[in-house]
């Protein structure tokens, strides 16, 4: 099973993705895996990404591309991942496209979570994190805003600074002018199953499942 997953920040790609992947027993790529893995590693892309963020300048597509095909080529691809996180621009597109051809990896799942803006930002700016044990926890799924009930602490959860309103409607934007061209480059090229990101996580799950086996 082999698996892009695609969506808006705060549209559920990480939960979901972490879900499939003990779903079908396959590895959880995110771009941070990647990133942290090729420099703990120390492979020569490791290296030079490990150079190029300790200068505070922002890894190319190029070599995050490369870090990709790094990571895919350290798995049996063969037996499935799930990707999140890359691609983020039409270039990036193309350089995945390109990975998967030159691995031979034909049309693999492309699931889109689609949700409104509203939805998102009322979402994020909800999200709280838990100083105590860094936990991420969503105000509308707690009784008492004041306490975290998975570690007990008390005043902990605090709001990041990338959860503030308008931090989220610039990372929207980004995403509309940056990121969501990438669907029309891929419309003819993968298979490519939309889902209701606004409904529940279980139920998101299970229309993702119901749709990759209607589309097996």
């Amino acid at each position: 099973m082999q698996i892009v997953i695609f969506g808006a920040p705060g549209a559920g790609k990480g939960t979901q993705a972490k879900i499939l992947s003990k779903r079908f027993n396959i590895p959880h790529i995110s771009t941070g895996d990647i990133l942290r893995d090729s420099v703990a590693r120390a492979t020569a892309l490791g290296n030079a990404a490990k150079e190029i963020i300790e200068s505070g300048e922002l890894v190319s597509d190029d070599l995050m591309g490369g870090l990709v095909k790094e990571t895919l080529q350290n798995i049996d691809f063969d037996k499935g991942f799930i990707l999140d996180g890359f691609p983020r621009t039409v270039n990036q597109a193309e350089i995945l496209l390109n990975i998967f051809e030159s691995l031979k990896i034909n049309n693999p799942y492309f699931i889109v979570l689609e949700a409104d803006h509203e939805v998102i930002v009322s979402r994020l700016s909800s999200r709280r994190e838990c100083s105590n044990c860094r936990a991420i926890v969503n105000l509308h799924d707690i009784e008492d805003p004041k306490v975290y009930p998975n570690c007990e602490a008390i005043d902990t959860l605090m709001k990041r600074k990338d959860d503030d309103e308008v931090v989220i409607m610039n990372r929207l934007k980004i995403y509309d002018d940056s990121t969501l061209p990438i669907l029309n480059f891929y419309r003819d090229k993968f298979n490519i199953i939309s889902v209701d990101g606004t409904d529940s996580i279980d139920e998101i799950t299970n229309n993702i499942l119901f749709a990759i086996e209607g589309a097996a």
